[in-house]
Formats: structure tokens, C-alpha cells, sequence
């Protein structure tokens, strides 16, 4: 296919490399539900479509919210956007906001409408998905984005971590145990770790164009440590819902990723020099992925 296609040159725009990422979570929810014998396999794949519509749809207004914050320049590290290139303009990533947030508002009306059990569950999920789209538009839109507040962790432990896994859980198992709380945490910490690569590669952009990212406020020096203890935390929280839930040996698959995690873990804290991190943002994002995946699979078998 012709790299310049517009559907190659969308495809970029949807980062299809954070896509996998955003799966996990609903994986880590239905390995859950599973687990207490409750899985639904259409709940999932609904769960699955508007998660990767919301995902797309945060992409989408990441891209225009710095296009007109003029965040993305010339000095990116990472890899240049395509309205950065001109093969998208400003007006038609805008136009596309309204399409995908609209796809992913009849994707997850569907979902609610499918698995919900009571009026309590529409309503309190019909506001969560009203929430979800809000916080992907806003992120980096809008007159006082919140991303560039310092705030973007704390909304990825929230959507990729409680709403993802514990709404995923819920809406086919209709009970919420508190133990459910310690997978949730490490998924969501995952996610907070690739966003964190990510800041962290980008610190000397993002403190020019006055984005006050976590990093930002914090340093790359403090930075490098809160990734130690976004990793650790991850693992933790995890071990834990192991060993106050085990079932078979195979619930500890995970732990077979500890030695890259290590690895990558000291990599980011030793380099300094933001450039270095370039590669690490795909690492993280497969380091996640293979972590929640080897979790999920662990406590189903």
C-alpha cells in the first residue's frame, strides 16, 4: 500500500501502536470475570470496540490540541505527526473528533444497553462513558486542557485502570469485590508508565511550549524514580492479588516479565539524555502489554 494513502496516513494518526495497550485493560477485566465464572464474550467485544474508539478518539485530540497549542514542532524527539507533515490539516482532525467521539458514544450505548441490569447501571454507566469521551477530547483541547496540567497521569490510572478493568469486570459479573481493586491499580499503573516514557522523552518540548506535563513540574531526576515506582507498584499490586487469591503456580506467569521489566527500568533511570528514551515508548507499551496478558492468562488457567 502506498504510504502516502489517506488510510495509512489516518492509521498513523490512530497510533495503532498504543491500541494493544488499551486492549490489555479489558483483557486484565475478562480474565477477572472469567476467573469467578461469570465471562461474556459480547460484553468484551463491546467493551473492546469502545475502548479502541476512545483510545483512537484521545489520539485524534492529542494531535490537534498540540497542532493549535503549536506543542509539536520542528524540536519533536518522537516521531513527526501528520499534521505536523501537512498531510492532515487542522479542520479535518477537528472534523474527526466529532466522528469518532460519535462512534464511540453508539459503541458504548450498545455496550450499556447490552449488559446493564438495573436503572442504577445505566445511569451510573451512561455518565462514566459521558465522562470517558469528555476526558479524551479534553486532555490536550480545550482553553485549559487538563494534560497540560500536570494532571494526564492520574486520568490514565482512572480510565485504563478503575473505569477500564473494574467497569469490564462489573458489567458481566454485576458485583465489584474489593480484592478486584489490586489488578486494577497495577493495569492502570502500566499504562501510567508508558505515558511517563513518554513525558519524560519529551520534557525539553513540552517545558517550551508550557506544557506542564507531571514531569514538567517534577524533573527528570524525580521522574526517572516515580518510572521505578510505577513499575514496582505494578508488579506489587499484582503479587498481591496473587497470593491473597491463589489458585495454581500459574497464576505467578507474569513474573516472567520481571527480568525485562529490571531491565528497562534501570535503562530509564541510568540515560539521561531524553533522545536515549526515543525506542523505550514501544518497549514499555510491549513490556505492558505482555505483563497484563501473562496475568490474565495466569489466573484463568
Amino acid at each position: 500500500m502506498n504510504k502516502t494513502s489517506p488510510f495509512s496516513i489516518w492509521f498513523s494518526t490512530a497510533r495503532p501502536k498504543t491500541l494493544p495497550l488499551a486492549l490489555a485493560s479489558i483483557i486484565v477485566g475478562s480474565a477477572l470475570a472469567f476467573r469467578a465464572g461469570q465471562f461474556d464474550l459480547i460484553t468484551t467485544l463491546l467493551a473492546f470496540l469502545t475502548t479502541i474508539l476512545l483510545q483512537i478518539l484521545s489520539n485524534f485530540a492529542n494531535d490537534y490540541g498540540d497542532h493549535v497549542k503549536g506543542s509539536d514542532t520542528a524540536e519533536r524527539i518522537g516521531p513527526l505527526r501528520a499534521i505536523q507533515q501537512g498531510a492532515i490539516s487542522g479542520e479535518q482532525l477537528k472534523k474527526s473528533l466529532f466522528v469518532v467521539g460519535g462512534l464511540a458514544f453508539l459503541s458504548g450505548a450498545t455496550l450499556i444497553g447490552y449488559a446493564y441490569q438495573n436503572v442504577q447501571d445505566l445511569l451510573i454507566f451512561s455518565g462514566l462513558g459521558g465522562l470517558a469521551i469528555v476526558a479524551a477530547i479534553t486532555y490536550t483541547v480545550g482553553k485549559k486542557p487538563y494534560g497540560y496540567l500536570g494532571l494526564g497521569d492520574i486520568s490514565v490510572l482512572i480510565f485504563f485502570g478503575f473505569l477500564a478493568v473494574l467497569g469490564t469486570f462489573y458489567l458481566q459479573t454485576h458485583r465489584l469485590p474489593a480484592d478486584i481493586l489490586l489488578p486494577a491499580f497495577g493495569c492502570g499503573l502500566f499504562s501510567v508508565a508508558v505515558l511517563n516514557i513518554n513525558n519524560l522523552r519529551d520534557i525539553e518540548q513540552d517545558k517550551k511550549a508550557g506544557k506542564n506535563t507531571l514531569i514538567v513540574r517534577i524533573g527528570g531526576e524525580n521522574g526517572r524514580r516515580y518510572h521505578l515506582a510505577l513499575l514496582s507498584l505494578a508488579v506489587l499490586f499484582y503479587l498481591i492479588f496473587v497470593l491473597f487469591t491463589f489458585q495454581s503456580w500459574a497464576n505467578f506467569l507474569f513474573l516472567l516479565t520481571l527480568p525485562l521489566l529490571i531491565k528497562h527500568a534501570l535503562f530509564v533511570y541510568r540515560h539521561k539524555d531524553p533522545t536515549e528514551l526515543r525506542p523505550l515508548l514501544g518497549q514499555m507499551a510491549g513490556l505492558a502489554l505482555i505483563t497484563n496478558l501473562l496475568f490474565s492468562v495466569g489466573i484463568c488457567l
